[in-house]
């Protein structure tokens, strides 16, 4: 089974847990049988996290498994840098620094020309309430569109 191009791996868990304030498209610095390894759909980004490795922009505990038929396999929970232009790097880490907001990968997936690349949210955490709280609202929301779609 090979995936040419299209989603990878998706963090469902981010939306729930974090109000994303802001989405970021950023490239990945990988080696070949990385590469491979998601183009057979294998990879979790569930427990990974974005942030700040000596001034640069990495992607850290994200889990791409060995891709069995490489010669030179690489480390699956390495850290791997990530690629946004200069700009929006220095504006991702003040925030980070100063406003209390966390980076949160969103989906890993292959562009149409076939470059991976790693949707990351600029998020605040929700507390327990404000997870009720949502949930309630999008359930609401819901509701208000099958009534609609009734009429």
């Amino acid at each position: 089974m090979s995936i040419t191009s299209g989603r990878v791996a998706e963090n469902r868990r981010a939306r729930h847990d974090y109000q994303i304030e802001e989405t970021v498209e950023a490239g990945l610095v990988l080696t070949g049988s990385e590469v491979k390894s998601l183009r057979t759909g294998r990879a979790s980004i569930a427990e990974s996290y974005a942030g700040e490795d000596r001034g640069k922009l990495c992607l850290f505990n994200a889990n791409i498994p060995v891709y069995p038929a490489a010669r030179d396999n690489h480390e699956p929970k390495r850290v791997r840098q990530l690629l946004v232009s200069g700009r929006e790097r220095d504006k991702l880490l003040g925030m980070i620094r100063r406003d209390g907001y966390t980076l949160v990968p969103l989906s890993l997936y292959f562009t149409d020309r076939g470059i991976a690349k790693l949707s990351i949210g600029l998020a605040r955490g929700r507390k327990k309430q404000d997870k009720r709280e949502a949930s309630k609202q999008r359930d609401w929301d819901r509701q208000k569109q099958r009534l609609l779609r009734g009429r």
